[in-house]
């Protein structure tokens, strides 16, 4: 995949890399952070930005936890993070009863691999240009997920290619949105810390 991102806006063609590698998705999605809320809240709409789903998350929760519902308001799913974990861990417990984890695995420069146990899927995420691939347990794309670089809003366009799979997308997608966040706050940290230590 290649290094610059792949983000698109609502209305726009689906990008030309990806239609070469993967073909036309069958679903385009994409989201938005409302960064003026105490709960954290995203919406997820579809190319006529008519709302799909909605994320909120508990403010000041240690566990990050998060709940996804549909436009409804029908629960999809709920997420934890697993706090104290070297691998960036989230639990995700969808609402049919099926459960599974994301753990981001270490050591990897160009590219993050989030392993999804339970599911036996592979995300796999090139962090220099903001694209990741989601693979199914057959090595098939289930989703291409690019985000908008420098946005306040951190947008995601998220390209589906096996919509029965849509909602445990959309789920992975704001698990990954708040491991990106974490570290986006870590690195902050870090880079604070050690500009006060140097003087």
């Amino acid at each position: 995949m290649g290094l610059f991102s792949r983000y698109r806006e609502k209305g726009e063609g689906a990008n030309t890399e990806n239609v070469q590698e993967f073909g036309e998705p069958m679903r385009s999605l994409f989201t938005s952070t409302k960064i003026f809320s105490l709960h954290h809240e995203i919406d997820i709409t579809d190319a006529d930005d008519n709302v799909v789903y909605h994320a909120a998350s508990k403010f000041l929760s240690l566990r990050d936890k998060t709940d996804i519902t549909r436009a409804s308001g029908e629960l999809v799913a709920h997420i934890e993070k697993k706090v104290l974990s070297l691998h960036e861990r989230h639990y995700i417990e969808m609402a049919d009863g099926r459960s599974f984890e994301m753990s981001n695995e270490l050591f990897h420069l160009i590219k993050d691999i989030t392993n999804i146990d339970g599911l036996g899927w592979q995300l796999v995420g090139n962090i220099l240009g903001l694209n990741f691939q989601l693979y199914d347990e057959n090595g098939e794309i289930v989703a291409v997920i690019s985000q908008k670089l420098l946005s306040l809003h951190d947008k995601y366009c998220i390209d589906i290619y096996q919509t029965d799979k849509e909602d445990v997308v959309i789920a992975i997608l704001i698990a990954l949105q708040h491991m990106m966040s974490d570290r986006a706050a870590s690195s902050s940290a870090s880079s604070s810390s050690s500009s006060s230590s140097g003087k």
